[in-house]
Parts: C-alpha cells; sequence; structure tokens
C-alpha cells in the first residue's frame, strides 16, 4: 500500500491538499485537507448588518458576487423586503455574468489541462494559418524552457487520449477563452460597477438604474458571448467526450445532490428558479426532495474546531482549536455540512440533475440531446461522476447565456412600461434572522444572519466548496471528494493525474471553505507533514 499527498492542489481557488491510499493500483482510502486558516464570520460580529454584502464578497474574489447576493438576500429575508422586478432582474444579469466568467475559467484554465496534452500539440499538422501561428507560438514557448503553468504537468501520461491535432485545437480555444473571459466581466461591471466585488446590489434591490442604451450595449456583448459559447465551448465539449467516455463513473461518489436554486423568478418561489431548489438521493432517484435550511447542519468531529454536536448554521459556533494534523482525528480547517444527516455533493452537476428530474424544459432539453449525441440517451446517471460535472458546466454555461440575452429584453420592456424602479427602501429592525439561500458557480452557497440591537450578533456562511471538500462526520462518514476518489484507478502513483481529475472535477474553492481567522490574533497556523 501506498501513501501519496498532493500538496498544495493547484489549479484550484485556495490551499488545499489530498491525502490518499493506493492498493491494487486503486485509491483505497481518503482525506481532504483545507490548510488556510482566515475568516470573516467573527469579522462581522458587532457590525452594522448592512456592511456583510460587501465584506463578505472578500471571502471570494471568484465567485464574490453569489456572496454578495447571498448576503442581501439573508437581510431581504430579515427586514421583509422584496426587491423590484427590474431589481430581481438585474441581480440575475450581474450574476449570469459571474457564472459565464467562472464556467469558461473552470474548463479551459483549471480543468483542461486533465485531458488536454499541450505538448503533444506540437506533433499536429494543422491545416488552417490561425492553428499554424498558434502552434508555432506553443513551438517557441516550449523551447524557451519557461514554460509557467504548463511546467510541472504530467505531458505524455497513458491517461491522455486526445490525438495532436485535437490537443491544438484546444490549446487554441485556451488562448481564446481567456479573452471571452474579461468579455463576460465587462459584462458583469455594466450593471455592478466592477468586476470582483460589484458595489449595486445591496439588501433591497440594487442600486444602479439602466437606460435602455445601457442595455443595447449589454445585449450586445451578451450575444457575442453567446455565439462563443455555442460554437466553441459546446463544440469542445462534443468534441473532447469521444475520447473520455470510457472515464463515466469515475468519481461518482455518492450521488445524492444538492442545490438551493439560482436565478430568481418573478414569484420569488425558489423551486421557480431558472435552475430550481430540492435535493436528491442516490437511495431513491430521480424523486426530487425539498431542501429546506432547518435540515442543515454542521459537524466539527474531525475539523479544527472545538468538539460539540451537529449544529444549525442559524445557532452555529466557530471556535477554531488547531491540534495538528492526524487524519484518525482532526485534519482540516472544513467543518463538515450535512442535509438531513447525508453527505451532499453541489455544484453545476447538482444543479443540472435537480434542473432535469424536476422538468425544467431547458435543462430537461440540453441534457437529453447531450445523452443522445454520446450514446445514452434515456440514462442521465451516466452523468454521475467527472464526465458529467464537465458536462454540466458547460451546459449550464449556454443555459445563463441564453437566459440572460432575454433578461436584458425583460428589463427594456419594464422601463417602457414606466416600472423602472429597481430598489425598496427598509429599516433595519432591532431584532430579526434571516438567511439567504443561493448558488455560486462551484454550489449551494448559505447565509445566516443574526441581527441584534440593530447590529450583527451571528453570522454563518455555508458554502459550496465546504459541502465537497468537508472533511468525515462524527459517524465516520466520508466527505463528497474523499468518497468520489474511492475506488479510482491510479496507473503511476508518482504521477497521480486520475486523482486531480476527481478532485478537479468539483473546482474546490478553500478561500470560501475556511473562513474563519483568530479574533485576537489572526496568526495563520503554518504546519508540515511528510
Amino acid at each position: 500500500m501506498a501513501r501519496i499527498t498532493i500538496d498544495p492542489m493547484t489549479r484550484i481557488e485556495g490551499h488545499l491538499r489530498i491525502d490518499v491510499e493506493i492498493e491494487g493500483g486503486k485509491v483505497k482510502d481518503a482525506w481532504t485537507t483545507g490548510t488556510l486558516f482566515r475568516g470573516f464570520e467573527l469579522i462581522l460580529q458587532g457590525r452594522d448588518p448592512r456592511d456583510a454584502w460587501h465584506i463578505t464578497q472578500r471571502i471570494c474574489g471568484v465567485c464574490p458576487t453569489s456572496h454578495g447576493h447571498a448576503s442581501s438576500m439573508s437581510m431581504d429575508d430579515a427586514f421583509k423586503i422584496k426587491p423590484p422586478d427590474n431589481g430581481r432582474i438585474i441581480r440575475n444579469i450581474i450574476e449570469g455574468a459571474q457564472f459565464m466568467h467562472s464556467h469558461i475559467l473552470w474548463f479551459y484554465h483549471l480543468n483542461a489541462l486533465d485531458y488536454v496534452d499541450v505538448v503533444s500539440a506540437l506533433k499536429a499538422q494543422p491545416k488552417e494559418a490561425s492553428l499554424k501561428k498558434v502552434q508555432a507560438k506553443l513551438k517557441s514557448f516550449v523551447e524557451s524552457g519557461q514554460l509557467g503553468p504548463f511546467a510541472n504537468a504530467y505531458w505524455g501520461h497513458p491517461a491522455y487520449k486526445l490525438p495532436p491535432d485535437v490537443n491544438l485545437l484546444a490549446v487554441a480555444h485556451y488562448l481564446e477563452a481567456l479573452e471571452m473571459q474579461a468579455k463576460a466581466a465587462s459584462v458583469s461591471a455594466l450593471f455592478g460597477g466592477r468586476m470582483p466585488m460589484t458595489m449595486t446590489s445591496p439588501p433591497g434591490g440594487v442600486t444602479h438604474v439602466p437606460s435602455v442604451d445601457d442595455l443595447k450595449n449589454y445585449l450586445f456583448r451578451v450575444k457575442e458571448l453567446q455565439a462563443w459559447i455555442d460554437s466553441v465551448f459546446i463544440g469542445d465539449l462534443l468534441a473532447i467526450a469521444p475520447y473520455y467516455l470510457g472515464a463515466a463513473g469515475i468519481g461518482k461518489g455518492y450521488a445524492n445532490f444538492l442545490s438551493w436554486g439560482v436565478f430568481e423568478d418573478a414569484s420569488f418561489d425558489p423551486k421557480k428558479r431558472l435552475l430550481p431548489r430540492g435535493a436528491i438521493f442516490a437511495s431513491d432517484f430521480p424523486k426530487v426532495h425539498d431542501a429546506k435550511p432547518e435540515d442543515v447542519t454542521e459537524d466539527t468531529t474531525h475539523g479544527w474546531y472545538k468538539d460539540g454536536k451537529p449544529l444549525n448554521p442559524a445557532m452555529g459556533v466557530t471556535e477554531p482549536d488547531y491540534t495538528g494534523y492526524d487524519s484518525n482525528k482532526k485534519y482540516t480547517w472544513a467543518k463538515a455540512p450535512r442535509l438531513q444527516g447525508k453527505p451532499m455533493e453541489v455544484g453545476a452537476l447538482a444543479r443540472m440533475v435537480v434542473a432535469y428530474a424536476s422538468g425544467q424544459p431547458t435543462a430537461k432539453k440540453l441534457i437529453d440531446d447531450t445523452l443522445a449525441k454520446i450514446g445514452h440517451s434515456g440514462h442521465p446517471e451516466v452523468l454521475f461522476g467527472i464526465i458529467g460535472r464537465i458536462a454540466a458546466r458547460t451546459l449550464e454555461c449556454k443555459m445563463v447565456a441564453d437566459s440572460m440575452y432575454q433578461w436584458g429584453l425583460d428589463v427594456i420592456e419594464n422601463i417602457k412600461k414606466g416600472n423602472a424602479a429597481v430598489y425598496t427602501e427598509y429599516k433595519i429592525p432591532d431584532k430579526a434572522q434571516g438567511i439567504g439561500l443561493w448558488e455560486a458557480p462551484r454550489g449551494a452557497l448559505g447565509h445566516w444572519i443574526d441581527v441584534d440591537n440593530k447590529r450583527i450578533k451571528n453570522y454563518q456562511c455555508v458554502v459550496p466548496t465546504t459541502w465537497n471538500v468537508c472533511p468525515r462526520d462524527n459517524n465516520n462518514v466520508r466527505g463528497p471528494i474523499e468518497e468520489a476518489l474511492i475506488g479510482t484507478a491510479v496507473a503511476n502513483a508518482e504521477k497521480p493525474l486520475e486523482v486531480m481529475r476527481v478532485v478537479h472535477s468539483f473546482d474546490p474553492c478553500l478561500a470560501c471553505t475556511v473562513h474563519v481567522i483568530h479574533p485576537e490574533s489572526n496568526r495563520i497556523m503554518d504546519f508540515k507533514v511528510s
């Protein structure tokens, strides 16, 4: 038996360590460790509640918009207010721009290098002048020896399946995607003032009142993104998928899925959001269960926090207690969230599976069409695993981009009808409690706020990667990534590409996951283990 440690795990946001035990060429056991100790929940105590939507965006520079919206929604709930219709739609637009940005970033720049052999692209024989130009640049780049992010990859690994010509095309699109990320960010900045850390979505709605000219500019940019997503992004998924269909089922994990829902409907019913709220358990798939915040608990048995019984975030306690790394006891700064006592996978796959099983027509058509093209019609369960997580991100990106164009038209129509209001006035009550349940690109996001004497008494966040990267709970049940790694075949323990594929498929964000800092010392805990 061999035990390997990947520390740090690269091509993610934040600081993650992965330990796996390999026996007979397969992963027998696994541990996920958040290694950075930082914080926000304690920082918020005693502050004006309106500070929270600004401060919580700093939890993560990749998905700040989602934190801002979840925070504002927690106060919408606490203060008993709702945004006007245009406020609701513009929040959706700002969120949608972040989703497009994040999905393009993840597919091409964080995940693709697990499947695309960049060095192999030098063997391609392109006919198009544009690809010849990319290949020439790549050749000079490789010959320079200054490979930067490409330096320590496992080029030539037998798990790479793409032929040289497809690898070259993927490298070309890797470069194009950098520009498309910027375009998506600019869409967010049109209404949010900047990106990241937008400035216009406080409790009550939004503070930017767009003109028709603003919206025409917006529609032009969205149309450009739509065209690229349809022709390049979706095209790359379908071009690459046939070479990796043998990986279907790898990294399946528990196949329990949670979505709080995202992109608000006019009814403000979370089950009617573009991507609806719901939970699916493997034991009775595809039944969709109600997802209720009161069914959430967080466990600290294997996290570096003081022991106690699992608590609902509304009564959550955050008391750091670092005791050293011990995979049999405490080994991470992450807590272990559970829904009805069960570990849940969150993210694009969870959202799309819940939407599909709920009968959401756009999600159902996209998934059915994709299943037909890869020869698995009527079997959505084939998507459970690393391949499904890739497909779900791509299809969701298209779904969001298409919806964003219509949202722009809806705002214009409201303005023409004289319904241009974007914000609802409110007063902060002396005492109030609220919950904002939303989705970041990486999955289910919840903010719980408790206000007393017009100040924040308690604030708790349960964020996407906490669900996915969490440790074992008090019943010694592994977290979703840990479980997904079990049984993964590893061809070469010294080049654990297959392990990286499983972890990257969840797109971990450790900045979100470990969001606690010592209130007195602000000391970062530094440790090394062999």
